[in-house]
């Protein structure tokens, strides 16, 4: 087993009394919950392994994204890499992720979505749709594990719309408009 965030949720599969859920799912919850709203990936790993979901998905966290998860990544017809932003859209975005090219590193001990899903592609040659879901936090300065109030109603509107494209087996961006 991986050693995950303190507290978070290991990689877990949940199952539905379905036989045709047929798609490979993987979700990964990164980020650090003493951060305060840095951990909003984690946390919803954690909340979305506790939801009913079909067999197939994959839950998984961690503090941030390692080459390691190339090989998780490749191994599913989807992911899904969720993570707190900083100044993004509200309540979260949810865009479709494209490979970054040459990233191939013999020092890279993490490595940004594009670059995750680049290593899949490139060594394991995956043919994965991947998803960048960045949920908006507002307080990182701190140490503390907790989510501020507003950090906390955005998770909740995350993960009924992650849980709900997982249900579906139907995944589509979600770009909120921006203002700032």
């Amino acid at each position: 087993m991986r050693h995950g965030a303190a507290g978070a949720t290991p990689r877990t599969s949940n199952r539905l009394l379905t036989t045709d859920y047929k798609m490979k799912v993987l979700i990964i919850g990164y980020g650090n919950p003493g951060r305060l709203d840095d951990g909003l990936g984690p946390t919803l790993a954690e909340r979305l392994a506790q939801c009913d979901l079909p067999d197939g998905v994959t839950v998984d966290s961690d503090y941030q994204l390692n080459v390691e998860d190339a090989q998780a990544i490749a191994a599913h017809d989807v992911a899904v890499l969720a993570d707190a932003t900083t100044n993004g859209p509200e309540p979260f975005s949810l865009t479709r992720l494209q490979p970054a090219a040459d990233t191939l590193s013999f020092s890279t001990h993490s490595v940004t979505p594009a670059e995750a899903l680049g290593l899949a592609v490139q060594l394991f040659g995956a043919d994965v749709k991947a998803w960048v879901l960045a949920i908006r936090g507002y307080e990182f300065n701190a140490f503390g594990e907790r989510l501020s109030e507003t950090a906390r109603a955005n998770l909740d509107q995350a993960l009924e719309a992650l849980t709900d494209m997982i249900r579906k087996g139907q995944f589509s961006e979600i770009r909120p408009h921006h203002e700032g």
